[in-house]
C-alpha cells in the first residue's frame, strides 16, 4: 500500500503530469487538439460548400438536358405522325423507299465505325 502513495505523490493527480505544469501541458494539448479539430471542420465546410455548387451545377445541367430532350421528342413524334399519315394513304412504295434509305444509312454508319 505505500508504494501506490508514493506513486501517486510522485504522478501528482494520477494522470502522468505533476502540479501545475502538468495541467498547463494537458491545456496545451487540448489547444493543439482543438486547432486540429477547427482546421478540419474548415476543410470540411469547404469541401461541403464545394460540393454544394456542383450539385447546383449539375442540377442546372440535367433541366438543360431535360428541356433538349423534350424538344427532340416533339421533333421524333411530328415526324413519325408523318410517316403513320404516309402509310395510312395507301402509297406503301414510299413506305419501302423510307425503310431502303434507313437501312442504307445505318448500313454506311455500320461500315464506318467497323474500319475505326
Amino acid at each position: 500500500m505505500a508504494n501506490r502513495r508514493t506513486t501517486h505523490q510522485y504522478y501528482g493527480n494520477g494522470n502522468g503530469f505533476s502540479g501545475t505544469s502538468g495541467a498547463d501541458e494537458m491545456e496545451t494539448q487540448n489547444n493543439d487538439l482543438v486547432d486540429g479539430l477547427r482546421s478540419k471542420v474548415g476543410a470540411l465546410k469547404s469541401l461541403t460548400l464545394d460540393m454544394g455548387e456542383e450539385i447546383k451545377d449539375q442540377n442546372l445541367y440535367l433541366k438543360d438536358m431535360d428541356n433538349t430532350f423534350d424538344s427532340s421528342w416533339g421533333l421524333l413524334s411530328s415526324s413519325l405522325n408523318r410517316v403513320k399519315r404516309i402509310a395510312n394513304s395507301g402509297q406503301n412504295r414510299h413506305i419501302l423507299y423510307l425503310f431502303l434509305f434507313a437501312f442504307f444509312v445505318f448500313f454506311i454508319i455500320y461500315v464506318i465505325m467497323k474500319l475505326r
